[in-house]
């Protein structure tokens, strides 16, 4: 079944509620003006809903009136420490910004749980819809699970989908199977030395010289330790040493982000910054404390779950609107999570609007960009679709499971998507 018509006949309202969200954006864990406006969203569609204890998460159950297993839904909901520059009439004010487009994920998940309720009759299974605060920090989607999220229907789930609009022609959708966005890790690095006069270098031991040459010989590591083809990127974006242009500082430290698409490089990296730092250091007669810490893994499509997206999403809205981005992305995402515990898909879902050129468009994370609400009638019904297909094909009912579909049957689309977490 596909859910098209549902999504253009409650388009409106979804707009209206996207608009309400992008106008007052809230940041990390909670939410509550968010956590109310989804709620009073979900009144009178019958879901089972849990609250989150420890963040501002809402949980959402449906019950199918036939027997069948589980199916995940996502939709993230926080804002960016961002001004936005949009001249809209709903534009932010308060200083965030849902600069990341999550108030389309958040009103396009209402939007699915808003038609599946209405065919909740002949839906075969339930769907537990995963509304999540802190996908920008420090992280959501874990202690969500932690309270129970894949618990929330009795059973597990069998799959898990969510979609993250991006720049793009509107419309297009684009996934790949295997990783799809890397992990995202920090580095931090404080070398120790002796400060002292900026005249008397000899009398101290400065903790400059080795982490200047630290930052160049990070870049080389990953040129040089790293196989090219499971790609390592490495941004040095904080440095800081004294506070006065005489003085030799006692210490001086480094903050980078570091993005991997293996388990096995994020801790290979780890283990070799802090050999490099270590060496670098005690070189210059300094020591060095390293801290590395992962904080979203790889998020990983499922190979088969990708294919079903494929097929669905191209039955649903034609094979034209369906294609294979060619490489992974160096953002992150922390549905991560929910994908190490549940086969699934994460979907890029273009939404640049008709009047702005997509090879020019702001990207997420700038206080430019822009989003066509328009599309959310067909994120609903993409959800709606994908969750009722995964129902159907276990419970039996759709005759035949799922063919594959090649992947060099796809033509390939529109697949820089400009993400960061």
């Amino acid at each position: 079944m596909t859910f098209r018509a549902d999504g253009a006949e409650i388009l409106p309202e979804l707009v209206a509620l996207r608009r309400a969200l992008h106008g007052s954006p809230e940041l990390g864990l909670h939410l509550p003006e968010t956590q109310r406006m989804v709620l009073e969203a979900l009144e009178g569609l019958g879901l089972e809903i849990t609250l989150g204890e420890g963040l501002s998460s809402v949980v959402a159950v449906l019950r199918g009136g036939r027997p069948g297993p589980v199916v995940l839904l996502r939709g993230d909901m926080d804002g960016l420490p961002v001004v936005e520059e949009n001249d809209l009439d709903y534009r932010s004010t308060n200083g965030c910004m849902h600069a990341c487009g999550h108030d389309l994920h958040t009103a396009g998940l209402v939007g699915a749980a808003r038609i599946l309720a209405k065919h909740r009759d002949e839906l075969p299974g339930s769907v537990i819809f995963m509304f999540q605060p802190a996908e920008e920090g420090p992280g959501g989607a874990k202690p969500m699970i932690e309270e129970g999220l894949l618990d929330a229907a009795g059973e597990r789930p069998i799959a898990a989908y969510g979609i993250h609009v991006c720049p793009g022609p509107a419309g297009e959708f684009m996934l790949k199977p295997g990783p799809l966005m890397a992990s995202a890790n920090e580095l931090h690095v404080r070398v120790n030395g002796r400060g002292g006069h900026g005249s008397q270098p000899h009398s101290a031991v400065d903790p400059v010289p080795a982490l200047a040459e630290l930052v160049t010989a990070l870049q080389a590591m990953v040129t040089r330790r790293f196989d090219v083809f499971d790609p390592v990127v490495l941004s040095v974006t904080q440095l800081e040493a004294g506070k006065a242009n005489n003085v030799i500082p006692d210490s001086a430290r480094l903050g980078a982000t570091v993005r991997t698409l293996s388990d096995a490089s994020t801790l290979r990296f780890g283990e070799e910054a802090k050999r490099l730092a270590d060496g670098i250091a005690a070189a210059h007669g300094c020591t060095a404390d390293v801290v590395w810490k992962n904080e979203y893994p790889v998020t990983v499509n499922d190979d088969a779950e990708a294919a079903r997206v494929i097929e669905v999403l191209g039955e649903t809205f034609g094979d034209d609107r369906v294609s294979i981005v060619p490489q992974p992305l160096m953002g992150s995402e922390d549905f991560s999570f929910v994908l190490r515990e549940v086969p699934g898909a994460f979907v890029f879902l273009a939404a640049t609007p008709a009047d702005v050129d997509p090879a020019t468009a702001a990207w997420n994370h700038s206080p430019r960009v822009l989003f066509d609400d328009g599309v959310l009638g067909d994120q609903a019904a993409a959800l709606a679709s994908l969750a009722w297909a995964r129902l159907d094909d276990e419970a039996g009912s759709a005759g035949a499971a799922v063919t594959a579909v090649p992947l060099d049957a796809v033509e390939g689309g529109a697949a820089e998507a400009a993400l960061t977490a």
